[in-house]
């Protein structure tokens, strides 16, 4: 009997792998509405045909003592992969919160680690159409890696590159990020104090081909000078802001959603203002949180809270390799202003600090090196960064106009990002098909009903938008 082919994962794929605990899984939740309904016959025809191109999708994770691999599952079978889901109402529950209801079970529900880490629901009957529920382990790919997944699947969508060996062979190249991101504390670091940092971009052209010499020694100081003063950041960083959404969550999930506001409204705001798109929506998530935690008693005048915020590290040509490409970066959330033009420069002012940061490097540097670590000191290192933030929260653009899915139309998607150690709220924000869309993701023991959150959404970028409109405008 031959056994199946194994491939080493990436360090940073195992930490991810090993990340989960007993009050948060590492799986990404996703949920697709499609208008008319499709079979289940369909689904699984169509993630034959498309999604299992993915070598990825039909290999399973198996631990051992230095690491992880990725191994075929000889006993691979589309019907454990792709199920039926009935819709079960509790009296008086619309489909909508029983859709909720649901996904949160399923986000505290573990995939079976015998197979392949991954699962898709189908409730064929929701709303006059179908709900898709997905399921995926962050160690198989990154939120931006399965953008680039579901756009392969859908109808028309195109399917991976076929890869050589030597391709396969350099697929987690993300390891050797870790080792150009540390090479300037070893090496001319010493030599780096008084001179200033190079830029952003210059830093990832550099660090990204590491099989091209590391320019010249003046950049490699200038690089070690910005790793010494980032790594200090967060090294000293204090732990996060005391409210009623940090603690010692339970593990039971609760999910929430909006209906998706015209991204064209936030970009004119965004204009108006000399803001990006992120800073007005990010401004008002933080007020929205804000008038949350006042409306439950709680004052946060003079308050801020930390969302760590993942930042790709891959050309999104690449995206398809799947695997984890990303950095993260501490982003300040300032709930306790509640004037929204002022707290929207604030987050702008926030962002401005992050940019030419080496900071989402390291984050990747440490998560690389505790895929090396036992689970013990694994946890103990991902829980200081938990006692520094609040929250996870992801950005991410979907397509511009609404895709079909099996001859439906997707006419609404939402996914929820996982969060570590004891963070007890994930923060989604998707653009998809002209419009924005505002997710959450939290521990029942820390906010029970974070619909009440998502539902102060709207109203905070309605107040913003009143107030730009009322200012002075030059003619």
């Amino acid at each position: 009997m031959t056994t199946p082919a194994a491939s080493r994962m990436s360090r940073v794929d195992t930490a991810w792998l090993r990340m989960d605990n007993d009050v948060n899984l590492m799986m990404i939740v996703g949920v697709w509405l499609l208008t008319p309904a499709i079979t289940l016959e369909a689904l699984r025809e169509r993630v034959s045909d498309k999604l299992l191109k993915y070598e990825r999708f039909k290999h399973k994770a198996v631990l051992d003592t230095m690491g992880a691999s990725w191994v075929e599952d000889e006993d691979f079978d589309i019907t454990h992969h792709v199920v039926a889901e009935t819709l079960h109402r509790e009296p008086g529950e619309s489909e909508r919160h029983a859709l909720q209801r649901r996904c949160g079970e399923l986000a505290t529900t573990p995939l079976a680690p015998a197979h392949p880490l991954w699962q898709f629901h189908l409730i064929e009957d929701y709303e006059g159409g179908s709900a898709l529920i997905a399921r995926v382990h962050h160690c198989i790919a990154d939120g931006i890696a399965l953008i680039s997944v579901m756009l392969s699947i859908t109808d028309g969508g195109a399917d991976p590159p076929q890869r050589r060996r030597r391709e396969r062979d350099e697929e987690h190249e993300g390891d050797w990020l870790s080792d150009a991101v540390l090479k300037p504390l070893t090496d001319l670091t010493v030599k780096a104090i008084g001179l200033g940092p190079v830029g952003m971009s210059k830093s990832l052209d550099m660090l990204s081909n590491p099989q091209q010499p590391l320019l010249s020694s003046l950049d490699m100081a200038r690089s070690g000078y910005q790793v010494i003063n980032d790594a200090a950041a967060i090294a000293l960083m204090s732990d996060d802001s005391p409210t009623q959404l940090k603690g010692q969550p339970d593990g039971r999930k609760v999910v929430a959603w909006n209906e998706p506001m015209p991204l064209e409204r936030v970009k004119t705001i965004g204009k108006a203002l000399g803001c990006s798109i992120n800073d007005v929506l990010l401004s008002c998530v933080a007020g929205a949180i804000g008038q949350y935690l006042t409306d439950r008693g709680e004052d946060p005048t003079g308050k801020e809270i930390r969302a760590m915020v993942p930042v790709n590290l891959r050309p999104l040509e690449k995206a398809w390799q799947l695997g984890n490409r990303f950095g993260l970066v501490p982003l300040v959330l300032p709930i306790g202003i509640s004037n929204p033009v002022e707290r929207v420069f604030a987050v702008r002012a926030r962002m401005a600090e992050l940019k030419g940061s080496y900071q989402p490097l390291l984050a990747f540097a440490v998560l690389s090196m505790t895929g090396l670590f036992v689970k013990s000191v694994q946890d103990l290192v991902l829980n200081l960064f938990a006692k520094k933030a609040t929250a996870v929260m992801t950005n991410v653009p979907g397509p511009a106009k609404p895709l079909k899915f099996a001859g439906s139309t997707l006419r609404q998607t939402m996914f929820w990002v996982p969060a570590s150690g004891n963070i007890g709220m994930g923060v989604s924000i998707l653009s998809y098909g002209g419009g924005v869309q505002f997710g959450l993701i939290t521990d029942h023991a820390l906010c029970p009903e974070p619909q009440q959150i998502i539902d102060r959404f709207e109203p905070e970028f309605e107040k913003l938008l009143w107030l730009t409109m009322m200012l002075p405008w030059a003619a």
